[in-house]
């Protein structure tokens, strides 16, 4: 009886594979039809950058390109996040895939014709603004698959969600947004859907490769601030103070322990730092309260927890014992879940990445104490992040120019690769989910 049931299947399947390979051959011409307009649109996305939940005009050319191609349009999603839905000509599954539209608070100093000279406010500060970690990339991609399927619509078995989300990189304390606000507005429902995908562009990796990792891809991010309160007293008279700068001292050398000490490290990895520390403001005065913020990386849940209550114990213990109080304030403005790529439905779509790339192109990789708000679409629904190469060939991951700084770069030669990647994952899942 199960191979009856096995043969029956495959004799309703096999169309639908057969037709998504077909799908997939028009995917690379069609793709690869599109290189220089995806260029196009990353450089005007990179010359105009925005931060986060001040993304007016990048929304704007996103929604208008997507109702050019027929989809249901929703603008003002989580403050300026835009959703585009393709039905198509098909019953099948609901895919989302996702790009993140916010730049950062940089001053660019690449060499290149299209560079930002944007400068904004941003807590109270004249800053610089930059796409630094690959945004305008991810957008001008996921344009590109919007077109691409669109032009396929009738042959799709299924439903596409193009997800275009703010605010990825975080935002000033009090605001909200970001995934988990588009999550919270339903983003994932009307239709529900089934699994989600997205990518990263890494200027660290070869251009031209695919990195994925099944399960704890990246780190749970928990900013923490901690503030400790002595006695101030002049400083040619120590001895009458509780100096809370010494009692800070403390506090970040013996964090520090919690790695190297109470982790298990052939296991797992995480991290403890500190970001900035703020007390007193002359050289004569012992100030009365210093406050100190950083950050903690954890990739599984368990040491999430023991590292967050370690912080907390060693600060309020090594103040105490120093005759001071301390407070540690765990998450501090925001939160992001482990970034978990569900095992099962990894190595199902192994293969869509592999015949996008090249089985030689398509590897594993470590997992990484970055962070991603994709998490939180994938607490909700299996899904699949995966890390695209931007480094120029024959370049080294040692000295490419990092993210977050002011001169990250990404070789445009690489855009259409993830195209190709996204499409795939999208029929192959379609083809495999397909009644």
């Amino acid at each position: 009886m199960k191979k009856l049931y096995f043969f029956i299947l495959c004799a309703f399947s096999l169309p639908v594979f057969a037709q998504s390979s077909r799908m997939k051959s028009a995917v690379i011409k069609k793709a690869d039809s599109l290189q220089s307009q995806i260029i196009a649109w990353r450089r005007d996305f990179h010359e105009h950058p925005e931060l986060g939940n001040h993304e007016f005009r990048t929304s704007a050319i996103i929604a208008k390109h997507l109702k050019s191609l027929g989809l249901e349009v929703q603008t003002g999603v989580a403050t300026t996040g835009v959703v585009g839905v393709l039905r198509g000509g098909k019953p099948g599954p609901v895919v989302a895939l996702r790009a993140d539209m916010d730049a950062l608070p940089v001053v660019e100093r690449t060499p290149v014709p299209f560079a930002s000279k944007v400068k904004t406010m941003y807590n109270g500060q004249e800053v610089g603004v930059m796409h630094a970690c690959g945004h305008d990339s991810h957008m001008s991609i996921l344009m590109a698959v919007a077109e691409v399927l669109a032009s396929m619509k009738n042959e799709l078995h299924g439903t596409v969600k193009f997800i275009f989300q703010p605010a990825e990189e975080g935002l000033p304390l009090g605001e909200k947004g970001g995934a988990e606000e588009m999550v919270k507005q339903g983003v994932l429902e009307n239709p529900k859907v089934d699994a989600v995908f997205g990518l990263h562009i890494q200027s660290y990796q070869p251009v031209g490769t695919i990195t994925y990792r099944p399960g704890a891809d990246m780190a749970a991010v928990n900013p923490m601030k901690i503030i400790v309160h002595g006695k101030s007293a002049h400083g040619a008279y120590p001895w009458s103070a509780v100096d809370p700068i010494v009692v800070s001292a403390e506090i970040i050398n013996s964090l520090q322990t919690i790695v190297s000490r109470n982790l298990h490290i052939t296991q797992n990895g995480a991290v403890v730092s500190i970001g900035a520390i703020n007390g007193g403001n002359r050289t004569n005065i012992i100030p009365e309260t210093v406050t100190m913020i950083g950050t903690i990386r954890t990739l599984n849940n368990d040491d999430e927890k023991m590292v967050i209550d370690r912080v907390k114990q060693i600060a309020i213990k090594t103040a105490e014992a120093l005759g001071a109080t301390a407070e540690a304030i765990i998450p501090y403005e925001h939160h992001y879940p482990i970034t978990y790529n569900d095992p099962a439905l990894v190595a199902q779509m192994l293969p869509s990445l592999q015949a996008a790339a090249g089985a030689e192109n398509v590897s594993l990789r470590q997992a990484e104490t970055g962070a991603e708000d994709f998490s939180f679409y994938e607490q909700k629904v299996p899904g699949i992040f995966i890390h695209l190469g931007g480094m120029p060939k024959g370049g080294d991951p040692l000295t490419a120019p990092a993210h977050h700084t002011p001169d990250f770069f990404i070789d445009e030669s690489g855009f259409t690769l993830g195209v190709k990647a996204l499409c795939n994952l999208t029929l192959d899942y379609m083809a495999a989910h397909s009644k």
